[in-house]
């Protein structure tokens, strides 16, 4: 391969639920990467089992960024995000190394690659999500490469169902049970994930089949509005997970 100075940053995008993390780590294990998280929920500290990130064992030795940066109480804003991206991209090439960004928070990457400029009244930055839309987008600034996964419905309903069986476990109710000891419910950190349902689950308001339903939803609705999201996007290259890599391989070698 070139000099890494002069590789492209590759963004892997798609659904909650359609496999980013397996192939992120595969290109990064293949090509000396090192991934970025642009996962909206990933942020937040002791939020683990039920925002699905990769576990010790799964990034199987790969740094990854972007994750437990802020207690679910802080605030931290599209333009926070966009900040550390950069610092982060930056920081990986300086390594020698190739920075690939894996999420599906399509505003944060539009924040990126688009260079959305964020400013208050007094010149400080804000992360309103209301000030920026996918018809925002114009030309991508820098060198960036994005791959969306192609996403057969039944099968990421499937993929999405299994997932929130796995998650419905001892670990997630240990998990649950902290975060509603330290946080209140009115945070909004709290309710964009699986924690309500798996909370009231434990105080017997869900049955487990109810509690399961109600989170299997929510995700699917969430992965519905993240495709709308995208394929608005003329930029991103949609390919088969199985195709993804080959695709890669063969512009970094080129």
């Amino acid at each position: 391969m070139p000099d890494n100075q002069n590789l492209p940053t590759i963004i892997i995008l798609g659904p909650t639920g359609s496999g980013k993390t397996g192939i992120g780590i595969k290109l990064a294990k293949e090509f000396n990467g090192e991934i970025i998280s642009a996962d909206s929920r990933a942020i937040y500290k002791g939020m683990d089992i039920g925002t699905a990130k990769p576990t010790k064992e799964e990034r199987q030795g790969i740094p990854h960024y972007g994750i437990d940066l802020v207690e679910p109480s802080e605030r931290f804003t599209v333009a926070d995000w966009k900040e550390y991206a950069l610092n982060k991209i930056n920081g990986i090439k300086r390594k020698g190394k190739l920075p690939i960004i894996v999420g599906g928070t399509g505003l944060y990457i539009d924040a990126l690659i688009y260079d959305y400029q964020f400013k208050g009244p007094t010149g400080t930055k804000i992360g309103d999500f209301e000030q920026k839309t996918c018809t925002d987008r114009q030309e991508i600034k820098g060198n960036y490469i994005l791959v969306g996964i192609k996403c057969d419905t039944e099968e990421l309903r499937a993929r999405l169902s299994k997932r929130i069986e796995q998650m419905f476990c001892p670990e997630l109710y240990d998990e649950v049970k902290k975060l509603a000891h330290l946080y209140n419910w009115d945070n909004g950190a709290m309710k964009s994930n699986i924690y309500e349902f798996a909370w009231k689950y434990l105080q017997g308001e869900l049955s487990l089949e109810a509690a399961k339903e109600k989170s299997f939803y929510k995700d699917w609705h969430l992965a519905k509005r993240q495709m709308t999201w995208f394929k608005r996007n003329p930029d991103i290259i949609w390919l088969d997970l199985e195709m993804i890599y080959p695709y890669i391989k063969k512009i970094l070698n080129n």
